[in-house]
């Protein structure tokens, strides 16, 4: 059972940092390790978050089977502490959208983060259609994460708002400026706006003057202190003190991520690896950094750790 009605959802994610926790897996045969992930959130959840994305894009939500998402989600709702929100992934299309929607209800999740459609571009008539649907078929509250072929403009945005109670969240994982302050204008506080680019924390003091309060930290992983006193500098506006953990952590972590497509969410494995809480491997089609890779990952945040001892 839900503990966070849609109306209550948006401003307790709104609040506060939120992450998506990797979805472990075996060494040898790539299964889900379930007794290792909720192990993790576990770990992830001691610290305060906005809340939790269980099986989202840092997760693999693109490289595991619905069974496989109902399990993830199942295990993260028993696994966090009472009052943490945790969010279920939809995704592709829409009759498959609503059926992971209301596999995400069985399991008892908070909320609905709803993923573009599978490889079919869309007009923005069947994108609120599609949107629409999912949110009628569901009481949870729903997040639309505009990026790739489902880029979401602001006259869609407020058609569906009025139509649909439940939606209450926009995430953007395109980087548009110009498109972002046509959305936030248009709608004000009527949604909570999410920053959902990889590695949020490069553009999140900017987007915070857009309305964007919170982001998804794939960093909190494995650097949770870290990622959250970075997000305290820039909820506070301490511009000082977000450059220099952008200069001293962020930008030299993303020039190991950028060296292969996919590294996104590659290299926040790694991480959790080379912190001692290994997730396993990444699936197919992703690749896992190399062992030089590694080992510079690894030397970074052994840095950051002794400049911030």
């Amino acid at each position: 059972m839900t503990s966070f009605a849609p109306s209550e959802l948006g401003p307790r994610i709104g609040s506060g940092l939120l992450s998506f926790p990797v979805t472990h897996f075996t060494a040898d045969d790539h299964s889900f390790d379930e007794g290792a992930y909720r192990d993790h959130i576990g770990r992830l959840a001691e610290y305060e978050v906005g809340g939790l994305f269980a099986a989202g894009g840092t997760g693999e939500f693109f490289s595991l089977t619905g069974a496989e998402v109902e399990r993830v989600v199942t295990a993260a709702v028993q696994s966090a502490p009472e009052g943490t929100p945790i969010l279920a992934p939809a995704g592709y299309g829409t009759r498959t959208a609503i059926e992971y929607a209301q596999a995400a209800e069985r399991a008892g999740a908070d909320g609905i983060l709803l993923f573009p459609p599978y490889l079919t571009e869309a007009g923005q008539d069947g994108l609120a259609e599609h949107v629409e649907a999912v949110c009628r078929a569901t009481s949870l509250g729903v997040i639309v994460y505009s990026r790739a072929n489902a880029v979401y403009t602001a006259p869609t945005l407020a058609r569906v708002a009025e139509r649909c109670p439940n939606l209450i969240g926009y995430k953007d994982g395109v980087g548009d400026i110009d498109a972002m302050t046509r959305i936030y204008t248009r709608l004000g506080d009527r949604l909570t706006y999410i920053g959902g680019l990889p590695t949020a924390e490069m553009f999140a003091l900017p987007y915070l003057e857009l309305g964007v309060t919170t982001y998804s930290s794939a960093i909190f992983n494995f650097l949770p202190e870290f990622a959250l006193d970075f997000y305290g500098a820039v909820r506070e506006r301490r511009h000082d003190a977000v450059f220099k953990m952008l200069d001293d952590f962020v930008l030299p972590y993303t020039e190991i991520r950028n060296r292969r497509p996919g590294y996104a969410v590659s290299i926040v494995k790694a991480g959790m690896t080379a912190v001692g809480h290994s997730a396993g491997p990444v699936r197919p089609p992703l690749t896992d950094l190399t062992a030089e890779e590694l080992a510079a990952l690894g030397a970074l945040i052994d840095g950051l750790r002794t400049a911030t001892a």
